[in-house]
C-alpha cells in the first residue's frame, strides 16, 4: 500500500481521465483504473460509428495506459443500472415535452454510486475523475467550484453530487488547462493520446440523432404523435410537424417547413401535440421554476437577490433573485434569458462556487 493510499480512477480512455490517473500515479497513490461500460452499441440500432466513453476502442485505450503505467485496471458492466434509469428517463422526458440532460443524471445517480460501490469493494479510500472542476470544503460542507480552464469548466454538470460523493472525490485537473494536459501526455510519451479528439455525443446516441433513437426505443411512437401542428405566438396554425417529442426549445433547424424568416421553437404543448414557433426575441423569459434541487455550499440554496444562474452548459449566466415556492425555487432574472428549456439544469453560483442546482420545471 502506498503512503498516499489506494484510489479508484474512472478512466474513459480519453486524454483527461488518463492524465488524471497518471498524475495520481506519479504523486504516489496506488491507482486502480476502472472503465464503466454503460451502453451496448450493438443494441442501439444506430448506423453511427462506435465512439465515446464506452466504445471498445476507448476501453482498450484505458487498459493499455494502465498496463504501461503498471497499475490495475478493471472493466465494470453497468449497462443494466444505466439503461433502466438514464435511458428510460431520457425517453420519458422527451415524451413529456421536456429536454433532458442525461449526462447530469448519469453523474448524479449512476456513475458516482457505481464508483463508490466498487471503491468500497476494492478498499479504495477515494475516487477520482478527469473533470475540469474543483472540490472545496467550508464549515463542514463540500461543494464544487469552477476549474482553472473556464473554456472547459464542468462544474455545471456536477451540481447533483451529494456530500457523501464529494467527501471522497478528487479532481486532479482542477488547476490545469487543456494545453497543459496535452503537453503532459506528450511528456509522458503518449503523443497519440495528446492528439486524440474529444467526444461530445451522448454515449447511447453515437450518431447524434436523438429523434431516431426515440423512434427505435419506442416502436410506434412516430404513428402516435404524427400530425401535430405548428402555431405562431397568437395560436394561428402555420404548418404541420411529425410529433412534439422531436423538438426542443430554441430549435431552429429541422422544422421541416419554410416560413419566410428564421423561426424557433418557443414552447412545446404535449397534451395537444402542438409546437409553438416564434422569432428569436420570443424565446426571452424573465424567470423560471426549478425543482428536484440539490444544495451544495449551504444546507439549502439561499433566497437572495444576487444569485448567478446558468441554464445550460457554457451559458454565460444571468443574475437573478431566488425565492422558495413550496417544493420549488422561483428565479426572477435581472435581464431576460433566451431559451429556458424545461428538463434542462439550472445551476446557481456564488462567484466560482456552486451553491447547488436543479431541473428547470417551467419558464415564467
Amino acid at each position: 500500500m502506498s503512503k498516499k493510499g489506494r484510489i479508484l480512477v474512472a478512466m474513459s480512455g480519453g486524454i483527461d481521465s488518463t492524465v488524471a490517473a497518471m498524475m495520481l500515479h506519479e504523486e504516489g497513490y496506488e491507482v486502480v483504473g476502472i472503465t464503466m461500460k454503460t451502453w451496448d452499441y450493438a443494441s442501439s440500432g444506430s448506423s453511427g460509428k462506435e465512439t465515446g466513453c464506452c466504445s471498445l476502442d476507448s476501453i482498450n485505450d484505458a487498459r493499455e495506459i494502465a498496463v504501461k503505467m503498471g497499475f490495475h485496471h478493471f472493466i465494470v458492466d453497468i449497462r443494466e443500472e444505466f439503461g433502466d434509469y438514464v435511458i428510460d428517463n431520457f425517453v420519458d422526458e422527451y415524451i413529456a415535452g421536456r429536454t433532458p440532460n442525461p449526462c447530469i443524471l448519469c453523474n448524479t445517480h449512476i456513475k458516482w454510486d457505481a464508483l463508490l460501490k466498487r471503491a468500497d469493494a476494492m478498499d479504495c479510500e477515494f475516487i477520482a475523475t478527469g473533470h475540469y472542476a474543483k472540490i472545496s470544503n467550508s464549515e463542514g460542507r463540500y461543494y464544487v467550484s469552477k476549474g482553472k480552464d473556464e473554456r472547459k469548466d464542468q462544474s455545471y454538470v456536477l451540481w447533483g453530487l451529494s456530500q457523501t460523493c464529494l467527501d471522497r472525490t478528487l479532481f486532479p485537473l482542477a488547476d490545469l488547462n487543456k494545453e497543459e494536459i496535452r503537453q503532459m501526455a506528450k511528456d509522458w510519451g503518449h503523443e497519440s493520446l495528446a492528439l486524440k479528439p474529444e467526444s461530445y455525443e451522448i454515449c447511447f446516441v453515437p450518431d447524434n440523432d436523438y429523434r431516431g433513437f426515440l423512434k427505435r426505443r419506442k416502436p410506434g411512437l412516430q404513428e402516435q404523435v404524427s400530425g401535430g401542428l405548428f402555431v405562431d405566438q397568437e395560436g394561428n396554425v402555420i404548418g404541420n410537424h411529425e410529433g412534439y417529442p422531436f423538438f426542443t426549445i430554441g430549435q431552429r433547424k429541422g422544422l421541416g417547413s419554410a416560413f419566410g424568416k428564421p423561426m424557433y421553437v418557443t414552447e412545446i404543448q404535449p397534451q395537444t401535440n402542438t409546437v409553438v414557433l416564434g422569432e428569436m426575441d420570443d424565446l426571452l423569459r424573465n424567470g423560471m421554476l426549478v425543482y428536484k434541487t440539490n444544495s451544495m455550499k449551504y444546507a439549502q440554496i439561499p433566497e437572495k437577490s444576487d444569485i448567478h444562474t446558468m441554464v445550460r452548459y457554457n451559458d454565460a449566466g444571468t443574475m437573478g433573485t431566488t425565492r422558495l415556492v413550496e417544493d420549488k425555487i422561483e428565479v426572477v432574472f435581472q435581464a431576460n434569458v433566451r431559451g429556458v428549456a424545461p428538463g434542462q439544469s439550472a445551476v446557481f453560483y456564488e462567484g466560482d462556487d456552486v451553491l447547488g442546482g436543479g431541473i428547470i420545471y417551467s419558464s415564467i
